[in-house]
């Protein structure tokens, strides 16, 4: 005789938030790619100029910055040439934030596909990471083409051994894009206010850090709320390894190290907490 329990059978899964299957990710490595590819010619698949856009867009925002940051406002440089300094918070900017914004919106913008195959759900926002690695890697032979223009005029800048360290701005910003991308578009399956937030937030953050004025120059009373925002410490490195000028300490590079690892941390678990079931709210 079959007891009123036996009747019912109640399936769960029994992976851990924190079981983000590495193995699992590189086995999926040729989707992975073909992502970044289809993200990279969808993109630029009915534009005139194609990839030429990727150095048109900091050509453009360095000269507005130079005319209205530079010449109108006055604001120092640090005795640096106004394109090359801001070029160099331009292009460490844009790969955070691009990374930030069109990580949030991964479950909206990937529903259909999410609801018919499967394969680990991570791929998707890592292959975000991947493709902007070439909008960047673009921009930076931009700025670079920018120090060679104008240490060849003569104008004084210098490579430090803190240049060593680009690798590993290069690791948070992508980990701190990717965390808190994860975050947003985890949230933004029940709170879709939160997409729009992202959209105009996250440019007026970018006044909060240092891309259009050093750290020497700000406020006083500002300062410390500057130095809050985990990208500062970052572009104040690259500017002090490639350009010999900027705040450097270990201590805000440790700050931003901390934070990037923690919102990386709590992105995963969201992440993974919310792809088993979102289908049912996006």
């Amino acid at each position: 005789m079959m007891h009123e329990s036996d009747k019912y059978w109640e399936i769960k899964p029994h992976t851990s938030l924190l079981d983000v299957k590495l193995k699992e990710n590189y086995e999926y490595r040729d989707l992975l790619w073909l992502l970044v590819k289809r993200d990279f010619i969808s993109f630029y698949k009915q534009t005139i100029l194609g990839p030429v856009w990727f150095f048109i867009q900091p050509i453009f925002t360095v000269l507005i910055y130079s005319l209205i940051f530079g010449n109108v406002a006055g604001i120092s440089t640090d005795g640096l040439p106004k394109p090359l300094f801001y070029l160099a918070g331009v292009v460490t900017w844009n790969y955070f934030s691009d990374c930030f914004i069109k990580t949030s919106s991964v479950f909206r913008d990937n529903a259909y596909i999410f609801g018919k195959v499967y394969f680990p759900r991570l791929i998707m926002p890592l292959s975000i990471v991947f493709s902007n690695l070439v909008k960047f890697g673009v921009q930076l032979l931009l700025f670079f083409g920018m120090m060679i223009f104008y240490a060849l005029k003569g104008d004084y800048f210098e490579l430090t051994w803190y240049v060593l360290l680009f690798p590993f701005l290069m690791l948070l910003m992508a980990c701190l894009g990717l965390g808190l991308g994860m975050v947003v578009s985890a949230l933004t399956t029940k709170y879709r206010d939160l997409a729009f937030l992202v959209t105009f937030g996250v440019p007026l953050l970018m006044y909060a850090t240092t891309v259009v004025f050093p750290l020497s120059a700000a406020p006083e009373r500002f300062v410390n709320l500057i130095k809050f925002n985990p990208m500062t410490p970052i572009i104040e490195t690259f500017r002090k390894g490639f350009l010999g000028t900027g705040t450097f300490s270990w201590e805000m590079l440790g700050y931003t190290t901390l934070v990037t690892v923690i919102v990386l941390f709590f992105g995963v678990i969201i992440f993974n907490k919310v792809q088993k079931s979102f289908v049912d709210t996006v």
